[in-house]
């Protein structure tokens, strides 16, 4: 069962994620080609969007005036100017979706004009493979029509939830960073088994899966992580002498630092 979107969705750059983005929709059906538009100046984007049968238009203005939905996908050191070149050219019904990171909404809204309906959407590099999370933040004059559109494109690449702005920071240092802190667990715990003993192409592929498998339990049992933790902890067992070893170390100290540092860094570049 598919839930299609009305009207043309246009990106405006189209890196990595603005593909990863449009190939999940076509795959779900929620737009059709046709009605994918987009504007990048790099000539390899601009064939990899004729390679899904999407449409590239000749300018960013050109693109604006045509899309219903548009959706922000430029790199934040040049969206200002981006903003500004299409004073006048947004339709005055249609809804701007940001993934800017640290643009904030009336930021944006001021530079387009000042009447802009914009949707400010945190996602993370695992949409690439399906798997995204998204937080999104609908900003003034966003009904419930437009909250719920945003909310279809972005679950076609994983899941997402409808937030306030100021929740941004918070999900910025959860999911939009937090990528980087299974990575990096990952790559501890190969080291680790290797220094076991463990062949590293072999460690590599245990952690890797181990990661993968325990984050679709998680997902797939619709139980708390804690109550996981708890089924696979013995007392006295070897699960139980690793487990006090990161209590004994500051674990959860460490992570809670973690994520404050990059949410407060999430607020120093919304300034």
């Amino acid at each position: 069962m598919t839930n299609a979107c009305p009207g043309t969705l246009g990106f405006l750059g189209f890196g990595n994620m603005g593909l990863a983005i449009a190939a999940g929709l076509l795959d779900r059906k929620i737009y059709p080609p046709k009605r994918v538009l987009v504007f990048d100046p790099e000539s390899a984007r601009q064939a990899a969007a004729r390679g899904m049968g999407l449409r590239v238009m000749e300018t960013p203005r050109e693109l604006a005036a045509a899309s219903d939905t548009l959706m922000f996908a430029v790199k934040p050191q040049v969206w200002r100017a981006a903003a500004e070149s299409l004073a006048g050219a947004l339709r005055e019904d249609g809804l701007v979706l940001s993934i800017m990171a640290g643009v904030p909404i009336a930021a944006l809204r001021t530079a387009l004009g000042g009447k802009a309906k914009v949707i400010r959407v945190m996602p993370n590099t695992p949409a690439m493979v399906r798997a995204g999370a998204a937080g999104i933040a609908p900003g003034p004059g966003c009904g419930d029509a437009d909250a719920a559109l945003a909310r279809t494109i972005f679950e076609a690449v994983g899941v997402a939830e409808i937030v306030k702005e100021k929740d941004l920071d918070a999900i910025t240092a959860l999911s939009g960073s937090g990528p980087a802190y299974f990575f990096l667990l990952v790559e501890c715990l190969t080291k680790a088994a290797v220094a076991e003993g463990l062949d590293p192409a072999v460690a590599a592929r245990l952690a890797a899966q181990t990661a993968l498998g325990a984050g679709r339990l998680l997902m797939e049992s619709g139980e708390d992580a804690a109550v996981l933790r708890e089924r696979v902890t013995s007392k006295g067992g070897t699960t139980f002498a690793a487990l006090e070893t990161f209590r004994a170390r500051n674990f959860e100290e460490t992570v809670l630092a973690a994520v404050q540092a990059a949410a407060a860094r999430s607020r120093e570049l919304g300034k």
